[in-house]
């Protein structure tokens, strides 16, 4: 077999986007009492309204869709967004124009944002999807990119993903015909059921709403032995590729660490939540298991929903403003210098969830909706608080999902994947009080499935793009061409690339490991895959 140590320049790609025939976009109207009725004929909608101007202009146009939804809507819009699929894109303009004002602003969405699925129950931001279970806002879904991942894969019954937890409500109908249960474990409120349903509760099914790998199958058993992990073990043996353990403890031995190493080497990821102890009482110092032990993925909490400070600048009862849920931010809340709202943000220390060197990934908490709670009050609850526990599942899931798509991934290799497709929040300013201790950054499903698709298909390249890492080992092995651009490897780190086809160093690429670090970049054209890819949607590989 011959291997090939290579020296690479820059060099500019261009990738054409995918040919659409229908036009899609978003409509804003002037405020939420704005109504367009439809009836559907045949296979496309027939306007049934009274307005004599949308009439003339929906007249001309051959229209598939044309719905409220919440994404991509601001605060103020949330219902006043509409989705609309027409044949041509003209439709957009005629109706800014010719309305009388019903409508406010729109966006054309480009091709390459088509490459989505949704299942029958995504929610209040569904789109080419269904509204049939829960009217629950789902954004934190769409902000992780889940959309873009179901394009490619929905999870599968084969993949099994463990959770060690509470009690799972095995009749519910999110979980009743896909959940194994190894060893009972008492009810906590709920936390084991809300768990297990972020990570896979069945989607496409006209109730409650998608876990993240809804197609994936669940084994369930008990939590926090902390001095043997032979429930894990147990799940382990059984085929479980990702174990989620959402509890946390200080006890730790070498026994453990063996037994997390023996579950690897077979084939099994552990991801845990991080911990709840805020940034008050820790400093960033304390470690807390299994999430510390090596080998498992160690998961805190992020904001997501609001793009921009001013997108959610609060009061409270003492006449102080301050931000919250601010999209990057490792803090839930902050406050202004001076109470000035001009000036810069500072995070609140006690709105921190765990943070310490072990943290590898970051995931949505705040915002999420909980789902034992929704059933009980037969209407959408959601996490109004920083936690770890709704957090981890979310990776959980994620890994289920890329199993899903290629079950021969090396376990070797996925956590660099989430690492590499994950969101950088390096440059916020409130963060920096806190580098070096929440990880890679902001999860992204989207992202990372692409590129197990993109490393298995050899249709196009896979980009390692838009990331600053000193520090971890990251393992690579691609089967399509790889190019790096606006993207750092330096000081302890470690990068060993294997691509079947090529290795492009693009531009703003600094690859500058220190003694501790090492870059090793190959070519071998005798790569073979081990299995094929497992795709939702075959016809996807003519895309």
């Amino acid at each position: 077999m011959k291997h090939y140590l290579i020296v690479i320049f820059c060099l500019i790609i261009s990738i054409p986007s995918t040919a659409q025939s229908d036009s899609w976009f978003y409509l804003t109207a002037r405020d939420s009492t704005v109504e367009v009725p439809f009836v559907k004929e045949g296979n496309y909608l027939k306007y049934t309204g009274n307005n004599s101007r949308l009439k003339s202009v929906f007249e001309n146009y051959k229209i598939s869709e044309f719905k409220k939804t919440y994404r991509r809507a601001k605060k103020e819009d949330l219902d006043a967004t509409f989705f609309v699929i027409a044949d041509n894109s003209f439709l957009l303009e005629d109706l800014l124009q010719t309305s009388g004002g019903l409508f406010k602003r729109g966006e054309i969405i480009p091709d390459e944002q088509k490459k989505i699925f949704e299942p029958n129950d995504y929610g209040l931001t569904s789109t080419i999807g269904g509204n049939e279970g829960f009217a629950a806002n789902l954004d934190y879904l769409d902000f992780l990119g889940l959309p873009e991942a179901w394009y490619y894969t929905t999870g599968d019954s084969r993949t099994i993903i463990g959770i060690s937890d509470g009690a799972i409500d095995t009749t519910n109908i999110d979980l009743k015909d896909k959940t194994k249960i190894f060893h009972k474990s008492p009810d906590v409120d709920g936390h084991g059921t809300s768990v297990a349903a972020i990570a896979a509760a069945q989607g496409d099914n006209g109730y409650g709403i998608p876990g993240v790998c809804y197609d994936c199958a669940i084994y369930g058993t008990t939590y926090g032995r902390f001095r043997t992990f032979e429930i894990l073990q147990e799940l382990s043996k059984a085929g479980a590729k990702v174990i989620n353990c959402s509890w946390v403890g200080s006890y730790n031995t070498p026994e453990v660490q063996d037994e997390v190493n023996e579950m690897f080497a077979r084939g099994t990821i552990l991801v845990a939540a991080a911990g709840n102890r805020g940034w008050e009482r820790n400093k960033g110092e304390m470690s807390y298991f299994p999430a510390s032990y090596d080998n498992v993925i160690s998961v805190s909490s992020v904001n997501y929903k609001y793009e921009n400070i001013e997108d959610n600048i609060l009061k409270s009862d003492n006449n102080k403003f301050y931000i919250e849920n601010i999209r990057g931010y490792v803090g839930r809340t902050g406050g202004f210098k001076n109470n000035d709202i001009t000036q810069a943000v500072s995070t609140y220390p006690v709105s921190v969830t765990t943070l310490n060197k072990d943290v590898d990934i970051l995931a949505p908490s705040n915002g999420q909706l909980r789902f034992t709670h929704s059933i009980k009050e037969g209407k959408p609850v959601y996490i109004t608080i920083e936690a770890t526990s709704p957090a981890a599942p979310l990776v959980s899931g994620t890994i289920g999902l890329m199993f899903s798509l290629y079950p021969c991934l090396p376990v070797t290799e996925v956590e660099s994947i989430l690492k590499m497709t994950s969101t950088n929040i390096d440059h916020i300013e409130a963060n920096k009080p806190f580098a070096g201790k929440y990880g890679a950054g902001m999860l992204h499903t989207g992202r990372a499935v692409k590129m197990v698709f993109d490393m298995f298909a050899e249709k196009g390249p896979v980009t390692i793009e838009n990331q600053s890492f000193n520090r971890w080992n990251f393992k690579l092995t691609s089967h399509a061409e790889v190019i790096l651009q606006n993207q750092t490897f330096k000081d302890d780190a470690s990068l060993n690339l294997t691509s079947k086809k090529g290795i492009t160093i693009g531009k703003n690429t600094v690859l500058k490991p220190n003694a501790k670090g090492k870059i090793h970049l190959q070519i071998d054209p005798t790569l073979q895959k081990e299995c094929e890819l497992q795709l939702r949607d075959p016809s996807i590989m003519k895309d």
